[in-house]
């Protein structure tokens, strides 16, 4: 199983969902991989934002290694499901699939632990640290349920 995760600029979010999915991947020994992505390209090759760094840190989670790339089509192709932050971003990764099985694989993740509601996990690039608490708890949550769908093979 190959899982993306995608919000704007992949500095905050989605590499915060890709380390903590990782982190469960690794401890529970899953046949898994996981990756994250910009649906932007501004900051393709930057660290992760500093405090979402800190905020992983201070929690275990390790996102330092992470580098920012740009969403591509071809994902499509390399990942068996990929999860948006948000529904702008799900969108815009919607607008480059090229068929039905595409789509088919593109999920807001918090429908993954607050299923059918379609909420989305806030930006926290404005916001104080606060924020990037908020984000890790929400996508610590939906990693959760991610997790126990792979351990179940019903994801």
């Amino acid at each position: 199983m190959k899982i993306l995760m995608v919000c704007l600029g992949n500095i905050c979010r989605s590499p915060m969902a890709d380390g903590l999915m990782q982190k469960k991947i690794n401890e529970n020994q899953l046949n898994a991989s996981v990756d994250s992505a910009g649906t932007i390209g501004i900051h393709a090759g930057d660290s992760p934002d500093s405090r979402m760094m800190q905020t992983s840190k201070s929690f275990g989670v390790s996102i330092e290694h992470l580098r920012a790339r740009q969403f591509i089509q071809n994902d499509f192709e390399q990942f068996d499901i990929i999860f948006a932050m948000d529904k702008s971003n799900l969108s815009n990764i919607l607008k480059l699939a090229k068929s039905e099985k595409d789509k088919q694989k593109v999920h807001l993740i918090l429908n993954m632990s607050h299923i059918g509601k379609n909420l989305e996990v806030p930006d926290p690039y404005f916001g104080g640290e606060q924020g990037f608490i908020d984000v890790y708890n929400l996508l610590d949550e939906a990693t959760d349920s991610i997790l126990e769908k792979l351990k179940n093979n019903d994801l």
